[in-house]
């Protein structure tokens, strides 16, 4: 068999978004234009950064932009989450593409020209305001893909449905927000969303790259408050009281075995951490309790009512041998499912990545134990998200500035690739399905 005719046959097995199709060059040409206009609305979110559920700037440039493109716009969803419904020329299946709108309360140390300055309270504290995260680059590349395929719209075979989500990051206690919310006030309906898209910016990731992981891709989430309650007494009399301190660091030093020897680590990871411990006001008075904040990590359904079953455990026990009590709250305030990467999705997507990556640049991943809730769509849709690389080529991941720090720094370089690689899934799932 001659070599050329093999060529002729692997042309007619490539799939139809492939190198040499027209739709496949029109998007690149589409997202090299669109470049530009990406990085300046990432700069300008990045001055302008607002915490959860306080995204009304951003909201409303975002509203404004998928107006100008003539796609269908709601807003107020989920308290500011913004949501437009770009309707393709042909019939076709929902795919929904989300991008996180919130900033941390973080105070940026960056010596950027676009380096954030705004302040604001949280929980009781002054704090600086910080896309510390890189969710202003997720709104951006989200606010590129909607412009890009609105320019196809007549080509489209179905339904995209842009999600601009604020308080990924969670919400105050007893306030709800975020994915959670915006699914229960009924995002995934009106048109019902076939198949969900999300990516995250990582910043101890080559620009240029995409890594992912099928099924449990990132840790489910707890946070927790346990309050010891001793007795009061003067510093100067240990022996009068219950001490909630030396309790408190009994239960924090106790609450490390559950991973270390209780937890099967060959089969899973886990988190317990106690990340806050409030307590006292003076140096001669032992307070009358404790209060500790912290996070659970899991990453199977199981392990998660483990690990908080140990916590209860560990706590109520150690607290009662001292005679003291405790109250647990298991979430505190907020709780996020695994993010599960739909198996035969990851699958059947993986080489719209790599046609839009190279191959070589998408990495198979190991689970981390950081947390997203884009994990409540795929809990009722079958859903894929990945990693998008933004570190400086050259730069040492081990030491390059990570997520949630005043030092987070993405390279922009990165945007372009997002672009494509939504918009490329979005096209190749309407063509697929």
């Amino acid at each position: 068999m001659n070599k050329s005719y093999l060529a002729g046959l692997l042309l007619l097995s490539l799939p139809a978004f492939s190198q040499t199709n027209p739709i496949k060059t029109k998007v690149s040409l589409a997202a090299d234009k669109i470049e530009s206009k990406v990085i300046e609305w990432r700069r300008d979110f990045h001055e302008h950064p607002e915490l959860g559920n306080n995204e009304t700037r951003t909201a409303a440039i975002v509203a404004k932009h998928l107006q100008s493109l003539g796609i269908e716009v709601k807003t107020g969803v989920a308290m500011t989450g913004v949501v437009g419904i770009l309707k393709g020329g042909k019939p076709g299946p929902v795919v929904l593409l989300r991008a996180d709108m919130d900033g941390l309360p973080v105070t940026e140390r960056n010596s950027l020209p676009f380096a954030s300055m705004v302040r604001t309270q949280y929980n009781g504290q002054e704090v600086g305001v910080m896309h510390a995260c890189g969710h202003d680059s997720h709104v951006a590349i989200l606010m590129g893909v909607a412009e890009l395929l609105s320019g196809m719209k007549a080509d489209l075979k179905g339904t995209v449905k842009f999600v601009f989500q604020p308080a990924e990051e969670g919400s105050a206690p007893g306030v709800e927000g975020g994915a959670e919310l915006m699914v229960k006030e009924g995002v995934l309906e009106n048109p019902k969303v076939d198949v969900a898209f999300g990516l995250h910016i990582w910043a101890q990731t080559e620009a240029g790259k995409i890594t992912y992981r099928p099924g449990g891709m990132m840790a489910g989430v707890n946070d927790m408050q346990i309050i010891v309650k001793g007795r009061q007494a003067h510093g100067a009399a240990p022996w009068a009281s219950i001490d909630p301190i030396v309790v408190s660091a009994q239960i924090i030093n106790s609450l490390q075995t559950i991973v270390s020897r209780n937890l099967n680590i060959t089969e899973n990871a886990g988190v317990v951490t106690i990340g806050s411990i409030h307590s006292g006001v003076r140096s001669n008075i032992i307070p009358e309790q404790a209060e500790m904040l912290g996070t659970i990590r899991s990453l199977s359904a199981d392990d998660e009512k483990f690990l908080i079953s140990r916590i209860r455990t560990i706590a109520t026990k150690t607290a009662e041998a001292a005679g003291a009590s405790v109250e647990i709250k298991i979430p505190y305030s907020n709780h996020y499912p695994v993010t599960y990467n739909d198996i035969t999705l990851t699958e059947k997507m993986l080489p719209s990545l790599e046609k839009v990556a190279g191959a070589e640049n998408v990495k198979l991943i190991p689970a981390i134990t950081g947390a997203e809730d884009f994990s409540f769509f795929q809990e009722k849709v079958p859903g894929l998200f990945f990693f998008l690389g933004g570190m400086s080529k050259g730069m040492n991941p081990k030491t390059a500035p990570s997520h949630h720090t005043p030092d987070f720094m993405i390279d922009e370089s990165s945007f372009k690739l997002g672009v494509k690689a939504l918009a490329g899934l979005t096209l190749d799932y309407m063509e697929v399905k």
